[in-house]
């Protein structure tokens, strides 16, 4: 008597398509539910990392700064979405403001829709976040990116210009922009 095995095998992409870089957007949309967040680039699955508790909590913190702070009626606030760069390319932010309208059955949406993508630093992302990603963003047409470090807390507001991101501000204490809108946020506010 042989012993069947039992329970589930975890996704993993396909290596053959993986190689081909061979995979779309419909590709992700159609992953199971069990699936880890992807990002694509250039038709090759990336696997996000799962965030930390702190990283995740500098997200969130900002969700609802954003939830009660943007105007409701031209910014809507959200998390674990993507932004659909291309057919064969995607980027998955820690937190967005998206402008409406904002279908609630989107998991992906396009730049134009994106006033703010944010990034938050752990150590498994450093280089992507810092350096891959803000490109990424600004060739999509994104107007503007965050960078949030850990430890201690600290943003960095970056708005697109000519194609390329300028510093807008930066701060430990408390961040001041004009645009998309008028913020004043308190670091604090964001801070584990």
């Amino acid at each position: 008597m042989s012993a069947e095995p039992t329970g589930h095998v975890m996704w993993s992409p396909d290596p053959i398509r993986q190689r081909l870089a061979n995979h779309y957007l419909e590709d992700v949309l159609a992953l199971p539910d069990d699936a880890p967040r992807v990002e694509l680039r250039d038709g090759v699955m990336i696997v996000v990392p799962s965030p930390t508790f702190g990283h995740q909590t500098i997200g969130n913190l900002l969700w609802m700064w954003f939830r009660q702070n943007a105007p409701d009626d031209m910014f809507i606030p959200g998390t674990a979405v993507g932004v659909a760069v291309g057919l064969r390319d995607s980027l998955e932010p820690d937190v967005l403001l998206l402008r409406p309208p904002v279908p609630t059955i989107n998991h992906f949406f396009l730049p134009e829709q994106v006033a703010i993508a944010v990034e938050v630093v752990s150590p498994g992302t450093k280089r992507r976040d810092r350096f891959e990603k803000p490109s990424e963003y600004a060739a999509a047409g994104v107007s503007h990116f965050w960078r949030i470090e850990q430890d201690p807390v600290h943003v960095y507001a970056y708005d697109l210009v000519d194609g390329r991101y300028e510093l807008a501000a930066d701060s430990d204490t408390e961040l001041e922009l004009t645009m998309p809108f008028e913020i004043k946020l308190p670091i604090r506010e964001i801070t584990p």
